[in-house]
C-alpha cells in the first residue's frame, strides 16, 4: 500500500479538492491530442498515441486498441475483438467498441478503469522513452483536457482557466487518474499486480 501523501498520488477529484483546501499548490500537465511524428511530449499520454506494446502474446498498436479489445472480450464478442486487433487508426477500434454485442453499462463501469490502467502500465512500462516521460511528470496532476470527453477527460480545453480547478471540471478525468496510478506502479515495479487498484465505478459511458 502506498505511503505517499494523497496529493502526490490522487485517486479522485475529492482528494484533489481536499489537497487544495489544505493549501497544497498543485501543478498540472494537460494533454489531449497526440503527435504521430515520434516526438515524446504530453501528447504521448493520449490513448490514441502510437505506442506499440504486447500483452499475453498479443500486439496492440495503441492503448485505445487494448481498451476496446478488452471491452469486446469482456462481453464475449470475439468477432469484434479480432477486428479491433486488426484495425489501423485508433478511431476504428473506438467505433468498433461502440458496437460490442452484449454490452452492459454497469459491467463496463466496473471494469473500464482497471482495463485502461493495465493498458497504461504496459504501454509506458515497455517503452523506455515513454516511461521516462511519465515518471518525469513527478507528482503533477495529469489532466486530459478534452472539451468533448466528460468521462476520461475533464470536459474542458487546456486554455480554459477552470481546467486547473478540479472542483469546476465537467468530467471525471478517469484517464488522468489511471495514468497517475500507472506512474505510481512504475515507480514501484516490485509491487504485486500493478493493476490491482480500486475500480472507479462511475456513471456515464464510453
Amino acid at each position: 500500500m502506498s505511503t505517499q501523501p494523497p496529493h502526490t498520488h490522487p485517486r479522485d477529484i475529492g482528494q484533489l479538492n481536499r489537497a487544495l483546501a489544505d493549501g497544497v499548490r498543485l501543478k498540472f500537465v494537460f494533454f489531449w491530442k497526440h503527435r504521430s511524428d515520434g516526438v515524446v511530449d504530453a501528447g504521448c499520454l493520449s490513448q490514441w498515441a502510437p505506442s506499440p506494446f504486447t500483452v499475453d502474446g498479443l500486439d496492440f498498436a495503441t492503448a485505445e486498441h487494448y481498451m476496446m479489445w478488452r471491452k469486446a472480450t469482456l462481453f464475449g464478442d470475439t468477432g469484434t475483438a479480432e477486428r479491433i486487433l486488426a484495425a489501423g487508426h485508433p478511431h476504428r477500434p473506438q467505433t468498433l467498441g461502440r458496437q460490442v454485442a452484449g454490452f452492459d453499462q454497469r459491467t463496463w463501469e466496473e471494469h473500464r478503469y482497471d482495463i485502461v490502467l493495465a493498458a497504461s502500465v504496459a504501454k509506458f512500462g515497455q517503452d523506455p522513452a515513454l516511461r521516462e516521460f511519465l515518471l518525469g511528470t513527478g507528482d503533477r496532476v495529469l489532466v486530459e483536457a478534452s472539451p468533448v470527453d466528460p468521462i476520461w477527460g475533464v470536459g474542458l480545453a487546456c486554455d480554459n482557466p477552470d481546467a486547473a480547478v478540479p472542483d469546476r471540471w465537467r468530467g471525471l478525468n478517469l484517464l488522468g487518474f489511471a495514468l497517475m496510478d500507472a506512474r505510481a506502479a512504475l515507480r514501484e515495479p516490485t509491487t504485486p499486480d500493478a493493476a490491482a487498484t480500486t475500480p472507479r465505478s462511475r456513471s456515464r459511458s464510453r
